[in-house]
């Protein structure tokens, strides 16, 4: 009786042992998945930031041709799309308001610009939230 009652000691052991194991390895595994899913929004953050700012260029670049000019416009590119509209704010000063898209992630920026007779000036340059 003694023999047997060894043999489930040590079945019980290995189901133990074997469980713990099997618990650490799914935890190392959601991890890692988690730690994947995390760099990849970062950097969709950083090329939907990227593609906020084109577009903020190219809102420049308009009132640089012409500028009296408001509207709105949208680009895409390979990794996402942005959108900018430009706000006449009063006389010579214009807001731009750009938004760039890469998948589910969005980025802003808001760029306040000053235009005069030989010169256009960014008074400010700043990212924005929707919080």
């Amino acid at each position: 009786m003694v023999k047997s009652q060894r043999g489930y000691v040590a079945l019980m052991a290995v189901l133990i042992i074997g469980a713990a194991s099997l618990a650490i390895s799914l935890a190392l595994l959601t991890t890692g998945a988690d730690s994947q899913r995390s760099t990849l929004v970062m950097q969709q953050s950083g090329q939907a930031r990227g593609l906020a700012s084109s577009c903020a260029e190219e809102a420049l670049q308009q009132i640089h041709d012409n500028t009296s000019f408001t509207g709105t416009n949208a680009l895409s590119f390979g990794q996402g799309s942005c959108s900018y509209t430009v706000t006449n704010t009063g006389g010579t000063t214009r807001t731009i308001d750009a938004t760039g898209t890469v998948n589910s992630v969005v980025r802003k920026v808001k760029v306040y610009v000053t235009i005069s007779a030989s010169s256009i000036s960014i008074t400010s340059w700043q990212e924005v939230s929707d919080a």
